[in-house]
């Protein structure tokens, strides 16, 4: 409960208290603390260890190619203007070109280079290759950013392929893969990362912050 308030509206639930309320329904028991403990560490990992990582990566480009720090900046100070000194969280949907630089720090330098291993429950014919059942799959999601066929240029770093018209408009790009995948850095479908919005939220902070 916030300080000073009663109300439900502001009750937070805490991650740590749905894992002490969570039943294993096939073996009809809570989890022991040691699985806690682990679900616990994965979700703090996962969630920092990437973001620092596609920050560095996206900050690196910045470093590199001036040009694109320029633009940005100057786009930054279009929403902000020149005496503000911090871009708020409501100004980062106004910076088209901001979101672009994020995706293209996603394609070109995803922090993971693969995602989560699937197994084959049948055997299968996929695009004219057998898969045995029970063997495993993984993705490379880097080589799905740097196809050639799907990204123009794909080992360039331009920012401007995820911009549409003639105004620079951000392009409708769906990271989610719901309806085509080009690249997932956050895995793709009902298993995708939970926290991709988060993700790229903070990402978008922290550059346009730092630019």
């Amino acid at each position: 409960m916030k300080e000073g308030k009663e109300n439900d509206d502001e009750f937070v639930v805490l991650y740590v208290d749905t894992l002490l309320d969570l039943e294993l329904p096939e073996e009809k028991r809570k989890l022991e603390d040691k699985e806690m403990v682990n679900l616990c560490s994965e979700f703090l990992d996962a969630g920092t260890d990437t973001t620092s990582t596609a920050l560095e990566w996206i900050m690196a480009n910045m470093v590199k190619y001036p040009q694109i720090q320029e633009r940005l900046l100057v786009e930054i100070k279009r929403v902000v203007g020149d005496g503000e000194k911090d871009v708020k969280e409501e100004d980062l949907n106004k910076i088209p070109y901001l979101k672009a630089v994020v995706l293209e720090g996603l394609r070109r330098h995803p922090p993971g280079h693969f995602v989560l291993p699937h197994a084959v429950t049948e055997d299968v014919v996929l695009d004219g290759y057998f898969v045995p059942k029970n063997v495993t799959l993984n993705f490379m999601v880097a080589e799905m950013g740097w196809d050639s066929r799907v990204w123009e240029d794909p080992m360039e770093f331009k920012p401007e392929r995820f911009l549409s018209g003639d105004d620079g408009g951000e392009e409708a790009f769906d990271i989610t893969g719901s309806r085509e995948i080009k690249m997932m850095p956050f895995g793709a479908g009902r298993r995708i990362c939970p926290a991709s919005g988060l993700a790229i939220l903070h990402l978008e902070y922290f550059v346009a912050n730092l630019v």
